[in-house]
């Protein structure tokens, strides 16, 4: 595919604050499997975002820069079709957002849903770093330093796409120039929210109740085998809930023998069918669906060099399209002197 003919332009990513697991690839990394194959997708590695809840321990991002990237790989993302790029390396990131810190009350960014939650999850209290609360309109450069059309993001991050949009329309508005244009949110027609393990909250590296692409097939059947489920199934023979059960929701997303699943819910509710039964046949599912992604991130790991050419070649493609983006846009403001 010639990513120049390409119509569409993606942008996505993750913070590199450790390894991606399934909840990822329910939220995002499906979609983009599928948008590589039509558009031009950008894809960053955030490590300048992972900064704003992890300063102290930079040598950690640093590291999951190279994990996230094998994750990336070991699942299908292809480079020759897809950039992958980090995105403290792009240096007109950090001047976009300093142009569009000016056109964001702080009030709005108070009352983006998106950011009180993450504040409540991470458990800042008052103590909260001004780099996490204005990350909103970081994201807002880098979406549109690459003009970019589409985002795949889960339904909790709408409201950033949303505070994406304003920044958009407030700058092309002020400065008279359509410069920016206004992207659109690809969610998930499951909503991508993938239920932790312990089946509440959504699935997080920070909550630890997460299936990882480089767990190998013993850990994800320990971490199966202890999965929550309905506690007031105590026998065999009890009806079951099969709503808010996360063996069930993880069957939906990973089991393609849709009649089978429709069965076991059906045989769960009514009684008959055991906890133990239902994740065997889910371990069995994922272990089928993980173990070639694990055995290609193992080989892929092995070979650095490959991995640091693959980010210094889309970094290299990311910096001449973001900073084109930014001429423009300096251009709106007038801020070209000479």
């Amino acid at each position: 595919m010639n990513l120049v003919d390409v119509k569409k332009v993606v942008l996505t990513g993750d913070r590199p604050t450790g390894p991606l697991h399934l909840g990822h690839y329910v939220g995002s990394l499906k979609n983009r499997l599928e948008l590589q194959e039509s558009c031009l997708q950008y894809i960053m590695i955030a490590d300048s975002q992972a900064l704003t809840d992890h300063a102290d321990d930079p040598q950690k991002i640093k590291e999951h820069v190279f994990e996230v990237l094998l994750d990336y790989l070991a699942i299908g993302i292809d480079p020759c079709k897809s950039i992958i790029f980090v995105q403290s390396l792009v240096k007109a990131l950090p001047e976009l957002t300093l142009y569009y810190l000016n056109l964001v009350t702080w009030n709005r960014l108070k009352h983006n849903p998106t950011v009180k939650q993450e504040i409540l999850q991470k458990g800042f209290g008052e103590s909260i770093p001004a780099g996490f609360m204005v990350y909103p309109i970081s994201q807002a450069a880098d979406i549109t330093a690459f003009k970019a059309h589409l985002v795949p993001v889960g339904a909790d991050q709408l409201p950033m796409i949303e505070q994406t949009n304003e920044i958009v329309r407030r700058f092309n508005a002020l400065y008279r120039a359509p410069i920016l244009i206004e992207v659109e949110a690809v969610v998930p027609k499951q909503g991508g929210r993938l239920p932790g393990l312990d089946g509440k909250n959504k699935m997080s590296k920070s909550l630890n109740n997460a299936i990882y692409f480089s767990d190998c097939p013993e850990v994800i059947t320990h971490k199966v085998m202890s999965m929550y489920t309905d506690p007031q199934h105590l026998r065999v023979e009890d009806p079951g809930k099969v709503k808010g059960n996360p063996v069930f929701y993880y069957l939906d997303c990973f089991d393609p023998d849709k009649e089978k699943v429709a069965s076991m819910k059906e045989h769960y509710s009514k009684g008959g069918l055991g906890d133990f039964q239902v994740k065997k046949h889910l371990n069995e599912i994922l272990i089928e669906f993980l173990r070639p992604i694990y055995e290609k991130r193992l080989f892929l790991s092995k070979n650095r060099e490959a991995l640091v050419d693959i980010l210094k070649q889309g970094t290299l493609q990311a910096n001449i399209k973001a900073q084109q983006t930014l001429k423009e846009v300096r251009t709106a403001m007038g801020f070209n002197y000479w």
